[in-house]
């Protein structure tokens, strides 16, 4: 399949949770594109796997926990010293296992909303002041057609998404006013392994809402990712974009 060409030539870009699935393909596309990118994961021996598999030097990655603040801070702060941060995917995320609300356990539930929610205010609240300091960013946020429909027995995950489109919005907003561009995506599911965290029965229950009768493909979002985060973005903000093979209404 021919891809659109973009240049992230000069560009440094962040893309938490890259070192597997949606992130790592975007990590890729975006180096074959000209970009230096900075994988933030929490897998160490993952990343170490990356890093090697791939073998560039426009390749780098930091250990993160993007729901700790002062972990992505840290981070951050390493960063600036040698470059700007001109790209944010914020793609780091989990689902959890499928429960009714009534039975979740509540830690469990705590902890996807700090990864999914939390991490994505994190990660901005970081990295914005950079990008105003140079009137130029691109923030992409990864959502879930679940924030914007709630899934049965998934009310975490749901709930976080649903948070993460509502910041996108407003955040978009007040930056409205200078060359930065904040915007959500909202996925239906995919093969990935965030489809192992879940039951079979969900899984298949994900498929038959999606017209398409199919999975999203990696290579679908990555594509709709790099638009986004290019130069060529200069007027949607604050927006959000499906992507869920026409299951979503709105």
């Amino acid at each position: 399949m021919n891809k659109n060409k973009f240049d992230f030539s000069n560009k440094t870009a962040v893309i938490t949770g890259g070192a597997q699935g949606f992130g790592l393909d975007i990590a890729k596309r975006f180096l074959d594109s000209g970009a230096k990118v900075i994988i933030w994961d929490i897998d160490a021996k993952l990343i170490e796997k990356v890093l090697k598999d791939i073998n560039n030097t426009n390749l780098s990655s930091n250990i993160v926990d993007v729901s700790i603040y002062r972990d992505v801070e840290d981070s951050v702060n390493k960063i600036l010293k040698k470059t700007n941060i001109d790209i944010l995917i914020n793609n780091a995320g989990i689902t959890g296992p499928t429960s009714s609300l009534w039975e979740y356990d509540v830690e469990m539930w705590n902890k996807i909303v700090e990864i999914n929610l939390f991490g994505t205010f994190n990660c901005c609240r970081a990295i914005v002041p950079n990008m105003i300091k140079n009137n130029y960013g691109r923030i992409v946020n990864v959502a879930s057609v679940a924030g914007k429909d709630g899934n049965a027995n998934a009310s975490a995950y749901s709930s976080g998404k649903a948070g993460v489109i509502g910041l996108t919005k407003s955040l978009g907003k007040e930056l409205a006013d200078k060359n930065i561009a904040v915007n959500a995506v909202t996925p239906a599911g995919a093969k990935t392994r965030i489809l192992d965290q879940m039951s079979k029965e969900h899984v298949q229950r994900m498929l038959s809402k999606v017209p398409r009768g199919r999975f999203l493909e990696i290579h679908e979002f990555t594509s709709l990712i790099c638009w986004l985060s290019s130069e060529e973005n200069t007027f949607s903000t604050a927006a959000v974009f499906d992507i869920s093979g026409g299951r979503s209404t709105y």
